[in-house]
Parts: structure tokens; sequence; C-alpha cells
């Protein structure tokens, strides 16, 4: 059995703890702070013996030397940005598979909001698919570009929604309201969005979570992983702009928001 704790962290931060109950192995994805996550690992009588990094950002980094003083656990990271990654004790890159406890996922490398942002996708028949996808993909959303290109970026988004659309996507903030609001911006008469941006309204409002959220509703409601008509039209595009013009012009709108 696996069983997931989401650990509000710093402003916006979740943190994410996966614990397999048959071996008792802990992970945590990230680890934007440390007492949080602490706290909560004590307060579940869990033992850490992983950290998956997805980048080296500070507010995905910034706990993993003091679980590693408190756990002495293992930190994983990107192979190519390794000596961004506080404690790395284990290397990885696209493809690789990693086997903990009676886990397993798989490495996916996803360049553009950093050069070395990795995800990790878990598969099994224990639960239903999960990738942990730091600041790549967000709830109607996606990571700033702040060392790679749009067409690096959309390659990095092309590979998730991929992914079967049943699996839950796990990110890394809690962004949803806000990027609803520019999603609409964009795309005003999908339906679809229009539904589910009342259910976040509300769930903001009283205090709840949006995220894990399936990649199905990605697909459907999130203006980066598409290209469609209704958006070529909002950013002023051709019919013949390419899907990575679309997101390139998409992105560059949402920066300016």
């Amino acid at each position: 059995m696996v069983t997931i704790a989401r650990v509000p962290c710093l402003d916006s931060n979740y943190g994410w703890l996966v614990h397999c109950s048959a071996t008792g192995m802990t992970i945590s994805v990230d680890t934007p702070e440390a007492k949080p996550l602490k706290n909560e690992l004590k307060k579940r009588g869990w033992a850490l013996t992983h950290i998956l990094n997805t980048h080296h950002h500070h507010d995905h980094v910034g706990g993993n030397g003091e679980l590693v003083a408190e756990y002495n656990c293992k930190v994983i990271g990107c192979d190519n940005d390794a000596d961004r990654i506080p404690n790395i004790t284990d290397r990885v890159k696209e493809g690789d598979i990693l086997n903990i406890g009676n886990l397993s996922c798989r490495v996916i490398e996803t360049p553009g909001h950093t050069s070395g942002h990795i995800c990790y996708f878990f598969e099994g028949d224990s639960h239903p698919p999960m990738a942990f996808v730091g600041d790549t993909l967000f709830s109607l959303g996606c990571g700033r570009l702040f060392e790679g290109t749009a067409s690096q970026m959309h390659a990095s988004l092309s590979k998730l929604k991929n992914l079967p659309a049943e699996t839950q996507i796990y990110c890394a903030h809690e962004y949803t309201e806000a990027n609803g609001k520019f999603a609409l911006s964009v795309d005003p008469k999908n339906p679809s969005l229009l539904s589910l941006f009342d259910t976040i309204r509300e769930k903001r409002k009283n205090g709840e979570a949006t995220v894990p959220m399936p990649l199905s509703q990605e697909l459907a409601c999130n203006p980066f992983l598409r290209s469609d008509a209704a958006l070529k039209q909002s950013g002023g595009l051709p019919e013949t702009a390419t899907d990575v013009e679309v997101f390139a012009k998409i992105r560059s709108m949402k920066d300016k928001f």
C-alpha cells in the first residue's frame, strides 16, 4: 500500500511524502522546508529514506541538509545538475528506473524551467499512475522559463502529455486559482475550464488544496498543453502557427499577466 502526504511549506509550496507501508521506506519529493516535513514524518511514525529532488531551486532543496542530518537518507537528483543539488548521493538521467521499497519510478528529464529539471513517474499495481512534476507543470499552468527555451519546455510538457490520462499530477505549488484567471483570459469559452474554475474558487475559499489533479483535467483545460484555434486567436497568431509558436506566445502573455 502507498500513502501520500501533502505537506504545505513556505508560502505556496507543497512537499510530498510517499510511504511504502510494506517496506517502511519513505520518500520526500523535494524539500522546500525541513521543519514541516519533519513534523509530518514524526506524526506518522515514518523514517525518511530517500529525497527525490526535481531541480535545484532553494524552495525545492532547502531542507536537504537538515533532513539528511536527521535521517541519513539518500538524495537523488539530475546527473547534469548534480553540482547544484545539496547532499546529492545518487545521480539519475532520462529513462532511469528507481526501485524504492515496492515502488518503482521512471525518471523523465524536463528542461525548461531549469536546465536540469526532472520529473518522477510512478507506476504499479498498488496505486494509480503518479507523476511528481516539480515546477514543470502546474494545474492550469507551467513553470517560468528561467534557463530553458520555449522549444525545450514544449518538448518537456509533451512528454508529460503522453503519460496515461488517468495519471495523478503532483505539482509543487498552489498556484491554481491565479493560473485559472489567466487560462480564462486566453480560453474564455472552454466549458471544461469554466466549470473547473468554479470548483477551484470554492476549494480555495474553503482553504482546500487543488492538487493533485488528473492529467485528463489538464489536457482539457490547461492552455500550455494545447494549441487549438482559440489559443491562436487569443495570441494573435495565424492558423498556420506551430505548436511551439503557440506555446511561446501564451507563455509570454502569462509572464506579463
